[in-house]
């Protein structure tokens, strides 16, 4: 049997590393690759791959968003984040949307690969680096809802505040996401107040912290 991989990341050079690492693999074929969220939706229609190898923090739609897409719209594909952010609150969110898997950028093409045979097989994946973290501050199973701030905000709010602190505009986002200037001003004092947040820089600070976007 052969599997059939998307690999998603914002960076041509990481990509272009795992196809050449898990390729080596004589039952691994890489199916596509993407940029970032909204492709990675995109792509996994048209290619329908067994898993997704998806990083977190990428621009217009970031990973564990984009794993909430995916799983809505096809719960039998199986995703592993692949990320540098190893805290707690990544990893919660990154399982609450749906990701199957979870392993360090650090931790080696070997361990990616046992996560990837081991998620085919129907099982949960974090590797070894993250289950102290997982065990040391939460139970995960009773703690995913409390687990970020961001839990409290909706789908479309975070899609939002997203493309906000990204420096869209409030009618390029609008444009994007088929709604009018006002209710995206609307969606931005919503998300403030939410988040308790009281400033545009607070707000910048805010998703860099939670990995939204990445500093300049």
């Amino acid at each position: 049997m052969t599997i059939q991989i998307l690999i998603v990341d914002d960076h041509a050079i990481v990509r272009e590393g795992l196809r050449l690492l898990l390729e080596r693999q004589p039952d691994i074929c890489i199916v596509g690759e993407a940029s970032n969220g909204h492709e990675a939706v995109g792509k996994m229609v048209q290619t329908n791959p067994d898993i997704i190898v998806m990083d977190i923090s990428m621009p217009d739609l970031n990973g564990i968003e984009a794993t909430r897409q995916i799983m809505e719209r096809s719960p039998q594909t199986r995703v592993i984040i692949l990320s540098m952010h190893s805290s707690a609150e990544f990893i919660f969110r990154a399982l609450q949307a749906g990701a199957a898997g979870y392993v360090l950028k650090d931790a080696g093409v070997v361990e990616l690969i046992a996560a990837i045979r081991a998620v085919l097989r129907g099982e949960h994946y974090l590797c070894r680096q993250i289950k102290n973290i997982v065990a040391d501050k939460f139970h995960w199973k009773h703690k995913l809802a409390n687990a970020s701030p961001l839990e409290t905000l909706s789908e479309r709010e975070c899609q939002v505040l997203q493309l906000l602190v990204e420096g869209k505009t409030h009618a390029k986002i609008a444009q994007t996401l088929y709604l009018s200037p006002k209710s995206i001003a609307t969606y931005r004092m919503r998300i403030m107040r939410k988040l308790d947040l009281h400033n545009f820089p607070g707000l910048i600070k805010f998703a860099i912290h939670h990995g939204l976007t990445e500093p300049l």
